[in-house]
């Protein structure tokens, strides 16, 4: 970053990549579309503890476009700091291709299940008759998904096995797990909403599970699992493999029993078994 060193305000940076981006985006308001210059999309993140710092090395921006961006921010916090300013928007950061290690990959596959399943949520809350049994089922069956795949399954290699080669105490896993931590909240709301038959409060988690799931496996596929693998070792790799494999031997045919159910919801809708989706 090509800043003046006999500027005063250099030391003053420090404090400012030492803070949540939350706040720092609070005191000056206008890094938020700065950062959405670069597709990172920290002001409509729901957690916003991220040290500024982490924002920045846990995107992996090449060196040029890693310069811009701070001088930016730097510009914006100190306005009367003589900042070198690469010509580099970020813009084609939105063309990265995103190559994956072999386990990594596994968890990017299973997102593509639980993407299918999560679009298909107004469709359900659209259907949805809590005074009739298979009204009360159909919402129970798309839990049991969320409980048993996306958490009990994919959460967990996460959570007891990734995320375990990092520090967990850092402001970024830190992130995610809280992620994790609210959507096991919106489901509780949700069985509980099905058993007292209250349809505004199954809809109202159920949409909110929806929006926290799509932007967290947004900033899973793009930002945190491109920064893991860029920090485990080769030998960390294989182990985390044979760890996967394990956890789906215990599963058995978690993948092909939850694919069917998805294509069986999937093909209700698409047959116009419910009127509002023509």
């Amino acid at each position: 970053m090509a800043i003046n060193e006999s500027s005063p305000h250099v030391e003053g940076m420090e404090e400012y990549l030492n803070r949540g981006i939350k706040d720092v985006i609070i005191e000056h308001p206008t890094l938020e579309a700065i950062l959405d210059d670069y597709d990172i999309g920290c002001g409509a993140c729901m957690v916003g503890t991220c040290l500024l710092k982490d924002i920045v090395d846990v995107h992996g921006l090449p060196p040029e476009t890693e310069r811009a961006l701070m001088g930016r921010i730097t510009k914006v916090i100190y306005p009367d700091t003589e900042i070198d300013i690469p010509e580099d928007d970020g813009k084609a950061q939105a063309e990265r291709i995103f190559v994956y290690s072999p386990p990594v990959q596994v968890l990017v596959d299973e997102h593509k299940l639980i993407k299918r399943l999560i679009a298909l949520i107004p469709c359900i809350t659209k259907s949805m008759d809590l005074t009739t049994e298979d009204g009360r089922q159909l919402v129970l069956e798309g839990i049991d998904f969320i409980k048993t795949y996306a958490d009990s399954f994919h959460h967990a290699k996460e959570e007891d096995l990734l995320f375990k080669y990092f520090d967990e105490d850092s402001e970024i896993v830190s992130a995610f797990h809280e992620d994790h931590r609210n959507a096991r909240d919106h489901v509780k709301n949700i069985v509980e909403g099905v058993s007292e038959q209250d349809g505004a409060r199954v809809t109202k988690h159920l949409g909110a599970y929806k929006e926290l799931l799509q932007g967290h496996i947004k900033r899973e596929d793009e930002i945190l699992y491109p920064w893991m693998d860029r920090n485990i070792s080769s030998e960390q790799e294989a182990e985390l493999a044979a760890s996967f494999d394990e956890v789906a031997d215990k599963f058995g045919n978690v993948n092909e029993r939850y694919e069917a159910f998805v294509q069986r919801l999937e093909k209700s809708f698409l047959n116009n078994i419910f009127p509002y989706y023509r």
